[in-house]
């Protein structure tokens, strides 16, 4: 089930999202997080009327994505980054997949244009989940962010929301 996610789902959210902070190189924060870290970005994402969605299975959140605003700028309003993580165990179900058509679905009815997604690289999963959603590789910067004493190539992806 995908549904939009509340406050309560915060702890579950900050669990998911911590083993990629603490074991992975997928996202470039190396600080856990907290539930009040949690709840804090998912507000500041929900007063925008942006999206916060999470999977749920046997009554466990699995799975969350959201959109974020791409740049500040006015002219990059239609413009918005999206984001998913499942649960370490959880991919290969569709889970992802799942999600992520909800949240293009939502973001495409409230009129946004473009949606784009920055993935850490090499990431061979992610990649393959954003390019069967549609997207497709339009940028790639090598060496541009550093964790566990490497450098980390960043690929952007980018899906243009028609009608």
């Amino acid at each position: 089930m995908i549904r939009e996610a509340t406050a309560n789902d915060a702890k579950y959210i900050a669990d998911i999202y911590n083993y990629y902070v603490e074991e992975t190189y997928i996202t470039f924060e190396d600080i856990p997080v907290t539930e009040l870290d949690i709840r804090s970005r998912m507000a500041s994402v929900q007063q925008q009327s942006l999206p916060w969605l999470v999977a749920v299975e046997d009554s466990e959140v699995v799975g969350y994505a959201y959109a974020t605003q791409w740049k500040e700028r006015s002219a990059y309003r239609y413009s918005l980054e999206c984001t998913v993580y499942l649960k370490n165990g959880c991919d290969g179900k569709g889970l992802g997949t799942q999600l992520y058509k909800a949240l293009l679905a939502a973001l495409k009815a409230r009129g946004t244009h473009c949606v784009i997604a920055v993935i850490s690289l090499p990431n061979a999963k992610s990649v393959a989940l954003h390019e069967k959603i549609g997207m497709e590789k339009v940028a790639h910067f090598k060496e541009v962010g550093f964790k566990f004493n490497q450098y980390i190539d960043v690929g952007f992806w980018q899906l243009i929301l028609r009608d």
